[in-house]
């Protein structure tokens, strides 16, 4: 037996809407961090300096867990515990060192890739490319300090949220013609 799908009524999705509010509602997060990119920097300090403590402390953990690369990880876990307690603790001030921390974290890292990559035949290539691009990017960031410092951070939070909003509206108007 043939069914005519074209003359069945259609239903939306389920979840489709609250997909569509969560887009507004970023898009509309999106919009003010760019109206006030200051208080957005903040908070992407402390979220920032939340992620750096919890996979500073994932790679502690794995330094004392694994045998290769233990100097590596405990070097990067303490920085980056270090990093993030900072920006967690003092967020005005976190807000201006963010930029900092991340030159000095993006060149630290981006060092050690380089040696890592030099030493090592596995994965070279890849991590050499990786060496020196944290290299050029913290040789950029430090080039913008200390005007960007105080609103890149918001900026780049703004661009996210408006972004994914945008994605997300359109999956959700996708997902309501689809259904």
């Amino acid at each position: 037996m043939m069914t005519d799908f074209a003359r069945e009524p259609r239903k939306a999705a389920p979840g489709w809407g609250w997909t569509l509010a969560y887009g507004v509602v970023s898009v509309l997060i999106g919009i003010l961090a760019f109206a006030a990119p200051f208080p957005a920097t903040l908070a992407a300090t402390i979220v920032v300096g939340f992620f750096f403590l919890v996979g500073g402390i994932a790679s502690l953990i794995a330094a004392f867990r694994n045998r290769s690369g233990r100097g590596y990880a405990l070097f990067f876990g303490l920085l980056s515990v270090l990093a993030g307690g900072y920006m967690i603790v003092l967020p005005v001030g976190g807000a201006l060192s963010l930029t900092l921390m991340m030159i000095i974290w993006l060149g630290a890292r981006g060092v050690m890739e380089l040696v890592i990559g030099f030493r090592f035949r596995r994965l070279r290539v890849p991590m050499l490319l990786l060496g020196a691009l944290n290299i050029v990017l913290a040789i950029l960031l430090y080039t913008t300090v200390p005007w960007s410092a105080l609103t890149l951070p918001g900026y780049i939070l703004g661009a996210s949220f408006l972004f994914g909003g945008i994605v997300a509206i359109l999956g959700a108007l996708s997902d309501r013609r689809e259904a």
